[in-house]
C-alpha cells in the first residue's frame, strides 16, 4: 500500500479533476439527507432525488414518518426498489429517532448506527455532510478506485475505512470519499477509462495491466523460480 503522502498526493490531484465533487442527494437537513441515503441501496441518486420531494413535503420530520400508514410510503418510494424493506427502515428510523433522540438525528457514530437501516457508510454521509462531524463513506466506488490505485488493500468497507482516514487528515474525509465516488462513477469505472485519469501513472491497477505478458516469467520470475526449486524438492511442500 502507498504511503500517507503518496495517498494526499494521489486524493489532491483527483480533486482537482473533479472539483465539483459532493454527495448527489438533495437534502434540506440531517434527517432528509438520512432518509435519502437509505434508500439510496441499489438505487440511483437521480432516482431517489425524484421520489424525496414528494415523500418530504407529506412527512417533513422524524415524528411524522414514525407515524405514517406503510402503504402509502412504500407508494412514495417505490421507484427506488426494495421498497417494502426501505419502508421498513426509514419508518422504523424514524420512530427511533422520536423516541431515544427527542426527534434530532444523533451526531455520533455508535448512536447511528444502532438505528434500523444505519451502518457505517450512511452514517458517515450524514455525519460529513449535515452535522459537520468528519466521516469518510465507503461504498462500492470507493472500494474499487483505492484498492486499483493502492491507497487501500482491502475488500473490507471498514478496514478500507481505517486504511484511508489513518492517511487523510479528518477534515478532508467527507471530500476524499466524494471525490473517489465521483472518480468510481466517471473514470474509474468497472471497465475503467485509464486514458482520462489524472493517476493513471500512479495506479497499481494501469501498471499491472500495462506488463508485457509473459514478464512474470521474466528474468525475474525465472530467478525466484529456480531459488524456489530446491525447497520443494527437500520439502515436498507446495507453495500457492
Amino acid at each position: 500500500m502507498k504511503t500517507a503522502a503518496e495517498i494526499q498526493a494521489i486524493v489532491d490531484a483527483l480533486a482537482r479533476q473533479h472539483p465539483d465533487a459532493d454527495t448527489e442527494l438533495r437534502y434540506g437537513n440531517a434527517f432528509e439527507l438520512l432518509v435519502a441515503t437509505i434508500l439510496s441501496a441499489q438505487a440511483t441518486d437521480a432516482g431517489v432525488n425524484r421520489v424525496t420531494p414528494a415523500l418530504f413535503a407529506k412527512y417533513p420530520d422524524a415524528k411524522a414518518l414514525a407515524g405514517a400508514p406503510v402503504e402509502d410510503v412504500e407508494q412514495l418510494i417505490h421507484a427506488t426498489g426494495f421498497f417494502r424493506q426501505k419502508t421498513r427502515a426509514i419508518v422504523g428510523m424514524a420512530a427511533a429517532i422520536a423516541e431515544r433522540h427527542g426527534g434530532e438525528v444523533p451526531r455520533t457514530m455508535d448512536a447511528l448506527v444502532k438505528l434500523p437501516g444505519v451502518g457505517r457508510k450512511t452514517a458517515n454521509v450524514v455525519l460529513g455532510h449535515a452535522l459537520g462531524v468528519p466521516g469518510l463513506p465507503v461504498d462500492r466506488h470507493v472500494l474499487r478506485v483505492s484498492n486499483r490505485l493502492g491507497i487501500a488493500k482491502s475488500d473490507d468497507p471498514g478496514r478500507v475505512e481505517q486504511q484511508l482516514t489513518g492517511a487523510l487528515p479528518p477534515g478532508s474525509w467527507t471530500r476524499a470519499s466524494d471525490t473517489l465516488i465521483l472518480h468510481g462513477r466517471r473514470i474509474c469505472r468497472p471497465e475503467p477509462l485509464c486514458g482520462e485519469c489524472a493517476v493513471a501513472d500512479a495506479c497499481d491497477f494501469r501498471r499491472r495491466q500495462r506488463r508485457p505478458a509473459g514478464a512474470a516469467k521474466g528474468r525475474g520470475g525465472a530467478a525466484r523460480t529456480a531459488s524456489r526449486a530446491p525447497a520443494r524438492k527437500q520439502s515436498g511442500s507446495r507453495r500457492r
